[in-house]
């Protein structure tokens, strides 16, 4: 791997670190990581990589691993170099340009989906990603009008940990879950309503998809009326609902231990 040494600050190779903005990755389908943990579970994920900008100390400690993965652009500058670039103080001491992974088919998802509706903030986006991971829920249904899950704050949330899911974007969300029904999926609503099943009575059939709705206007009427169920975690009666994030985590767990037991 033969470092390129930077000395020039205006190099085209260097804007893409500076472009907070999605629509600066859509025309190459690429994003920007950071953080050496992030970084080293994306690559080691397969991630096509386009460019690391890294200080020298990243590249002496990881040297001998990074010489296993194919690395066409290696920047090196001093850290007070980067935080120029990108603009802002940096608590690590490496990014990665890289390549999205190609979006996997819906037929080709694994038995246990996790789906969002509206959902508009990144850092959910990214904290479902996560959690999804943790628990073995391996595949990612997203809208297309929503947050991408390799935005550059969203990849950072999931701690690079959407490097280990499948992931499909959808554009029509009646289109897809009748799609989702005809392949055999039981779908199941996160939603408070006078009919919803609670969390600790579920019983959950092998393949299965929970549906995550918006952030504060949770999922509508409509889209419940083509559900198969509609689930709620109990809580206090004074609280009406979680962080969709959280709603989440608590959600997958339990269709996740409920799943095993089934199988016992």
């Amino acid at each position: 791997m033969k470092l390129i040494y930077v000395d020039n600050l205006e190099l085209p190779q260097l804007q893409i670190y500076q472009r907070f903005r999605e629509n600066a990755f859509n025309k190459d389908g690429s994003f920007v990581a950071d953080s050496p943990k992030v970084v080293r579970l994306l690559i080691e994920a397969g991630v096509g990589i386009k460019s690391l900008f890294a200080t020298q100390a990243f590249y002496d400690e990881n040297r001998e691993w990074l010489q296993h993965y194919d690395i066409p652009a290696a920047y090196v500058a001093e850290k007070s170099v980067l935080e120029q670039i990108v603009g802002h103080r940096l608590h690590h001491n490496v990014m990665m340009h890289a390549i999205r992974p190609d979006e996997t088919p819906l037929e080709a998802m694994s038995e246990r989906i996790i789906m969002l509706d509206e959902i508009s903030n990144s850092d959910n986006v990214g904290a479902i990603a996560r959690s999804a991971a943790a628990l073995g829920v391996n595949s990612y249904l997203l809208p297309t009008h929503g947050p991408h899950p390799y935005s550059r704050r969203a990849v950072r949330i999931s701690m690079g940990h959407i490097g280990k899911l499948d992931y499909h974007r959808y554009h029509d969300i009646k289109e897809t879950l009748k799609k989702l029904k005809a392949l055999g999926y039981r779908i199941f609503a996160a939603e408070v309503t006078k009919d919803s099943t609670p969390l600790s009575k579920v019983k959950v059939p092998q393949n299965w998809v929970l549906l995550m709705g918006h952030e504060q206007l949770g999922i509508s009427q409509e889209i419940l009326d083509l559900c198969d169920e509609v689930v709620t975690i109990e809580m206090e009666p004074e609280i009406k609902s979680f962080n969709v994030a959280i709603a989440a985590s608590i959600m997958m767990y339990q269709f996740k231990r409920v799943a095993n037991l089934t199988q016992i």
